[in-house]
């Protein structure tokens, strides 16, 4: 990395290189250049073969540009890294500052630094990544460095702060990433306590899929009369998604689930419920001679980048996941996304899916579903607010209604959904409180956390 002469106002971003392009009010901003971005970065930009911003981009790099606080609500897989980097970079180039960003995920920290470090290289700029599942050494020396930005899980910026190897009182930009998905996981308390000791002298600036309840708690608490930005509302999913449900019997799931993978020639990510789903799929579809590999939060760091380094290169054709991969993950090209479980609430289902599509591609979304799941399937189609194509391998009849209804009242005595599973210590205790989840509702996600498989990845 090429270092450029260091400054008093930089502390090795140069601020000669950060003179902001004038634009008019009439303007229509329909590039880069018209937001009021830097030359350099302008420069970067374009060697980066990008020079019409997203949505989320167009409307919140110009607000973030003045320094004001703001709260971006777009979907998965739409810029908002560099819908925050940008001004990021712009701001810490010309003051003595300290940039922080947190996401709830190990991969998504990874992934936000390594576009950071994409968007900064040649002005210098030093990263530190502190993440679990790393050997604090290697952390340890890179806040030495005195980097410019800082990215983090919240467990892991908490530890730092406790042994004091690492202080809030330079950051003057601080970015929530994915703040739903953090609150979803249980790091509420963390947050809180993050931004309490974080200088109040600071830009905020926060990015998330939706908006619940807890969200604009945090904005009244901790943000200075934030703009409210949303490019599209909570369950919209990308047009260029194919979506379609099978309707089947719990038990034949493997089975439609091999038909679909050999119909298609491209690479597939598979959604299941569990940790143990996951695993137990995955080693059928490789004794099937598939290659296939395994993502969930049970895996250690290595074995998590190892997986999705060989998806994202082609030489394992088949991810399966769970809601672990359904967030932000940079994985382009995915032909296939299955729902081989339907999700634990609605919103998921469309992060799910979004995984494909991306980029102006077209993709495929398929969802099994059980006879008995109908509510379910309504919930989703109300929250996308379109009904989904339908192949039924099993008919939709009043047996079935009824069969749900009981289910309701005894959910592991005879359910076509979880009867696969619930051989397993533990499998009755989980479905009889899944059987009465409210899918989609916000207000009870602390209700969730109970239950949801993936524990907070720090």
């Amino acid at each position: 990395m090429t270092n450029i002469t260091k400054t008093s106002h930089s502390h090795g971003l140069n601020p000669d290189l950060l003179v902001k392009k004038e634009t008019t009010k009439s303007e229509k901003a329909e590039k880069f250049s018209d937001l009021g971005i830097s030359d350099s970065i302008l420069a970067i930009l374009k060697k980066l073969n990008l020079e019409t911003p997203t949505p989320i981009q167009h409307k919140t790099i110009p607000i973030a540009l003045q320094g004001q606080d703001l709260i971006g609500v777009a979907q998965t897989g739409t810029g908002k890294t560099f819908a925050f980097g940008i001004p990021m970079l712009e701001r810490i180039g010309t003051t003595k500052g300290q940039g922080l960003v947190i996401a709830p995920t190990r991969e998504l920290a990874s992934q936000v630094e390594e576009s950071l470090k994409k968007l900064g290289q040649t002005l210098g700029l030093r990263t530190a990544l502190l993440i679990g599942g790393e050997a604090l050494d290697r952390q340890l020396f890179c806040l030495r460095k005195k980097p410019h930005i800082v990215v983090a899980t919240p467990g892991r910026l908490i530890d730092h702060l406790k042994r004091r190897t690492f202080k809030l009182d330079q950051v003057n930009v601080l970015v929530i990433d994915e703040a739903d998905m953090m609150l979803d996981m249980g790091f509420a308390p963390q947050i809180n306590e993050i931004l309490k000791q974080a200088p109040k002298d600071r830009q905020t600036m926060l990015f998330s899929a939706t908006m619940p309840a807890a969200i604009v708690k945090i904005a009244a608490t901790f943000m200075k009369l934030p703009v409210s930005i949303e490019v599209a509302p909570p369950g919209t999913t990308a047009s260029q998604v194919d979506q379609e449900i099978f309707i089947i019997n719990g038990e034949e799931r493997f089975n439609h689930l091999v038909k679909i993978i050999n119909q298609y020639k491209g690479s597939v990510l598979v959604f299941v419920r569990t940790k143990h789903g996951v695993k137990g799929l995955t080693l059928k579809l490789q004794s099937m001679g598939h290659k296939a590999v395994e993502i969930h939060s049970n895996l250690s760091l290595s074995r998590r980048k190892a997986a999705l380094d060989g998806f994202k290169s082609k030489r394992d054709r088949i991810l399966v996941a769970t809601d672990v991969a359904a967030r932000g993950l940079d994985i382009n090209a995915i032909e296939l996304v299955v729902n081989y479980n339907l999700p634990d609430n609605s919103e998921d289902y469309v992060h799910r899916i979004g995984r494909t599509g991306r980029a102006g591609q077209g993709g495929k979304a398929i969802t099994f579903a059980t006879a008995n799941e109908q509510k379910e399937i309504r919930d989703i189609e109300r929250l996308i607010n379109k009904s989904i194509k339908r192949t039924e391998f099993v008919k939709f009849n009043k047996e079935h209604v009824q069969s749900a209804h009981n289910n309701k009242r005894k959910p592991f005595l005879g359910s076509s959904r979880h009867s696969s599973e619930s051989s397993r210590p533990g499998a009755a205790r989980r479905y009889g409180q899944s059987a009465s989840r409210g899918a989609g509702k916000r207000g009870q996600s602390a209700h969730r956390f109970s239950r949801r498989e993936h524990s907070p990845l720090n």
